[in-house]
């Protein structure tokens, strides 16, 4: 399983590490992925979804509901 969050898509993406004396090795800056619970109260059910702690905050600003109907709109579940 691929490290994506299931609600914003977000994966990791590449860069430099840079020293002390600027030398640059290139690295990969992941995503901070959290698996978690949630509860969608229209249709009763426990939903389980690895998302970010970034889509956490959404969801806790703007809801379930909305976060899967708006991730769902973009494309990005299925």
């Amino acid at each position: 399983m691929s490290r994506i969050c299931q609600l914003t898509g977000k994966k990791a993406i590449g860069g430099n590490k840079v020293s002390h004396s600027n030398m640059k090795t290139r690295r990969q800056f992941k995503v901070n992925l959290k698996r978690k619970r949630f509860y969608i109260p229209e249709t009763g059910e426990w939903v389980t979804l690895r998302v970010s702690t970034a889509a956490l905050r959404n969801i806790n600003k703007k809801g379930i509901s909305a976060c899967l109907k708006e991730a769902k709109s973009k494309g990005v579940l299925a």
